[in-house]
């Protein structure tokens, strides 16, 4: 998934990245790789945080640039293009450019059956953890309190933290 991703990055950022001037050349290979980890990074920070609506509202589609997954990428992408050396206005226009149309076609494909460059069960194995599969059972964590379906004492799942909402 991520030499996907890497691929797709070089194939949506010749403008934006590797004909910028303000992107020294020898560094173009790193803001591609800076473009796509972040993203990657979004992507799994919005899993494990939880946020599995805006996992889901991304990967529907509608309003790429709006999302969650596209500013935190886009806020990363800008964090590691100023570690690079880069003007925080540059990389912030960089960022504005391509992290959202990236997405979109990310989304894009992972909703195409007739594109298995992206697979959706594929993206959420690679982003999912340290054991590096993906089950439904692991979403029962954030509605239950824990792997085991138990929650602690005052540590319950999402159903939990929403009762205290209608009370």
């Amino acid at each position: 998934m991520l030499e996907n991703l890497n691929e797709l990055v070089k194939e949506s950022t010749q403008d934006a990245i590797v004909n910028n001037p303000a992107i020294p050349n020898e560094q173009n290979e790193a803001a591609i790789q800076a473009a796509s980890g972040s993203i990657f990074d979004s992507l799994k920070q919005q899993l494990s945080s939880g946020n599995i609506g805006g996992l889901v509202d991304a990967f529907k589609g509608g309003n790429v640039e709006g999302s969650a997954v596209a500013q935190d990428a886009s806020s990363g992408f800008v964090d590691k293009l100023a570690g690079m050396g880069i003007n925080l206005d540059s990389a912030k226009a960089i960022a504005a450019s391509v992290i959202p149309g990236i997405i979109g076609k990310l989304i894009n494909k992972t909703n195409d059956p007739n594109d298995s460059s992206f697979n959706i069960q594929d993206v959420l194995t690679k982003i999912s953890g340290e054991d590096g599969k993906f089950q439904l059972s692991d979403l029962t964590e954030l509605f239950n309190g824990n792997k085991e379906g138990e929650a602690k004492e005052g540590e319950g799942g999402i159903v939990d933290k929403l009762k205290g909402l209608f009370n």
